[in-house]
């Protein structure tokens, strides 16, 4: 473990199990579409969500977390405030380094690690706790994920996610791309992770308890334009969509996305308050 002051990043191999070639080749376009743009601009609006999680995982100080898909550290940052060990992974080494940058300035001894969520690099029943706060969703494999948290955490660990439900505002953004960028047909939709049948799908053999809550996140920005403005610019999925499109399917999007805002926003003084629908889990391994 890095001392207070120097967090390391680490780059960690571990072979990856057989998947299928269009599986594979989504996974390379997701990576690319992450590393696009910036996403700790919009990842650091997001600690609240954090913070939550790891309340509500009643986390204790002294425990070993693993932030699996963490971007730029929003719940790792949250379990270090707490006094945990923590590890944080994810596979955009930019992003990581923001988490670095950000645990340097706080004084966190956090490691960063290099990792792929379907290929964890650590041991089995590593970990008192592991999370993800809308990072494992976005998985091809979805299944493979899974059964990776579960393999890392130890008996009676716990598993903590925060995800998107298929109603709430990013599900619904989500949705609305797949419209003019549709998924490979044997993709399945992250949403689904913000449910709680695919939960008990996943989980319910290996879980002890599966406790989900249903959250809301407000994103709260200067107006609609000022909201698709960034995301098209930092969010790496909105801004590979808006890249990949011609200028006439550009505007079709943005016209779609902006209302999409407008039907859910909440404010009334010109700004824009958004609630999104997430699903808060706590998993207790067996």
């Amino acid at each position: 473990m890095a001392n207070a002051t120097s967090p390391s990043v680490t780059q960690v191999s571990r072979p990856a199990t057989a998947a299928t070639s269009e599986l594979s080749a989504l996974k390379i376009r997701q990576q690319a579409a992450w590393s696009s743009g910036n996403y700790a601009v919009v990842g650091t609006t997001l600690q609240i969500v954090g913070e939550q999680l790891c309340e509500a995982l009643d986390l204790k100080s002294g425990s070993k977390v693993l932030d699996v898909a963490a971007g730029n550290g929003m719940a790792s940052l949250a379990a270090a405030r707490r006094w945990c060990r923590v590890t944080s992974t994810d596979y955009v080494p930019a992003l990581l380094q923001n988490g670095r940058a950000r645990a340097e300035a706080e004084g966190h001894p956090i490691e960063f690690i290099e990792a792929d969520a379907e290929a964890l690099p650590f041991d089995d029943n590593d970990f008192d706790v592991v999370i993800s706060t809308f990072g494992v969703m976005f998985t091809p494999n979805q299944e493979r994920a899974a059964s990776e948290l579960v393999r890392v955490c130890k008996p009676g660990g716990r598993i903590g996610l925060a995800n998107w439900t298929p109603e709430g505002f990013i599900g619904q953004v989500f949705k609305t791309l797949g419209k003019y960028l549709p998924p490979p047909p044997s993709a399945r939709s992250p949403a689904l992770w913000g449910t709680r049948a695919h939960l008990a799908e996943m989980f319910g053999g290996v879980a002890i308890e599966i406790k989900p809550e249903t959250r809301h996140f407000n994103f709260r920005y200067r107006s609609s334009k000022h909201f698709l403005d960034v995301f098209e610019t930092y969010y790496g999925p909105i801004n590979r969509a808006f890249a990949t499109l011609d200028q006439q399917r550009q505007v079709e999007l943005r016209n779609d996305l902006n209302a999409l805002i407008l039907r859910m926003n909440r404010a009334n003084n010109g700004t824009m308050v958004v609630p999104s629908e997430y699903l808060e889990v706590v998993i207790t391994k067996r």
